[in-house]
């Protein structure tokens, strides 16, 4: 709309300036401006034509930018659906805390993991469909449905976990936990976003073969977005996974096995290519977890039998990310890169595809 005023600016002063000059096919002697009051009597006078309207005013505003990062989750509301295929590996305590899978079932007991061994080095592949309607901009619901490969090889099981004859679990596929929540716009402006985010894991994963935790979970967060300049956005979030239920700890008065996770994530990203309907953004992200309760799975003391368990609480983990996204309309694809810069991880690298498509 402002190109269109500038472009009609110069033709409609011209349109005033027309007005005022005189009919070429009259006689010029016969032309008078007449600049007193009205003539009582009724005089006849050149009109002199009205002065074009002015098209209104319109205000300048930003489009609001989509969200860029791929790992921290997404401030701003909107309708959209989103393809997320994550490849990961060495996994290499995959019950801590019971937040990728369940207890191990070599425990016995009410241990729901996988069994009869305990897998040292794990590498999976998880295939997200989200779906989210916006029923205004401050407020949507959403559901994410997973499927989760994981690949499994004899020699990265704790060897005495398992007893004489029984071979480690095989690989694995099937659905994994879904999630469904909802986002609250706490602020919402073409500059910035506040939104909460609250989801809940359902336990629909087959926690025997490793697709789940056995138990539903809750995960409240604050996630923000602020637009620094024309090419510059940053994005966080912040919070924390709550287990609601898990299998007894070890030994049984200490609790639950799982345990409470606290996250938090940011995410800078440069728009260093916008043209037409296409844009390029480079992304750096910077995630954590922290373990605030519950146990985990190692392998025991030399010549013990068994497996050993150590308490999870103040493990730290923190992951550097990297990667970009190119946007086309309402369209988008990110592909990146994680690498764990810590000795304890959920996986040592990881690469992520995603689509993403916005109504």
């Amino acid at each position: 709309m402002l190109g269109l005023m500038i472009v009609l600016a110069p033709w409609t002063l011209m349109a005033q300036e027309l007005a005022t000059l005189p009919d070429r096919h009259q006689d010029p002697s016969a032309i008078v401006i007449d600049r007193r009051a009205p003539d009582p009597q009724g005089s006849k006078t050149d009109e002199q034509q009205p002065t074009p309207p002015q098209p209104p005013a319109v205000p300048v505003t930003r489009r609001r930018r989509a969200s860029m990062v791929g790992y921290v989750d997404d401030a701003i509301i909107g309708s959209k659906v989103r393809f997320r295929f994550d490849s990961g590996f060495r996994n290499t305590v995959p019950d801590r805390a019971e937040f990728f899978y369940a207890k191990c079932g070599c425990y016995g007991g009410d241990a729901q993991g996988p069994r009869p061994g305990s897998s040292t080095d794990l590498d999976f592949r998880q295939l997200h469909l989200l779906g989210e309607y916006a029923v205004n901009d401050r407020f949507s619901v959403f559901a994410d449905v997973p499927l989760r490969w994981i690949d499994t090889e004899p020699e990265n099981f704790i060897p005495t976990s398992f007893g004489s004859g029984e071979v480690p679990f095989p690989d694995q596929s099937g659905f994994g936990d879904v999630r469904a929540g909802i986002k609250v716009g706490l602020v919402v402006a073409d500059d910035q976003s506040l939104t909460l985010q609250t989801q809940l894991y359902s336990p629909t994963g087959d926690s025997r073969k490793g697709l789940g935790t056995d138990h539903a979970s809750l995960e409240p967060a604050l996630l923000y977005y602020k637009r620094a300049s024309e090419v510059v956005a940053i994005e966080s979030q912040v919070g924390v996974w709550i287990p609601l239920g898990g299998a007894s700890a070890e030994p049984p008065d200490d609790g639950n096995f799982s345990g409470t996770v606290f996250f938090y994530g940011i995410g800078p990203s440069f728009e260093i290519y916008k043209r037409n309907r296409v844009q390029f953004a480079p992304i750096v992200e910077l995630v954590g977890w922290r373990v605030t309760s519950g146990f985990q799975t190692i392998p025991p003391p030399p010549d013990s039998p068994g497996v050993g368990t150590l308490r999870a609480d103040g493990t730290n983990i923190v992951n550097l990310k990297v990667g970009a996204r190119v946007t086309v309309d309402r369209g988008s694809v990110y592909i990146g890169y994680g690498h764990a810069l810590t000795d304890a991880t959920w996986y040592e690298d990881i690469v992520r595809f995603e689509y993403r498509f916005s109504f």
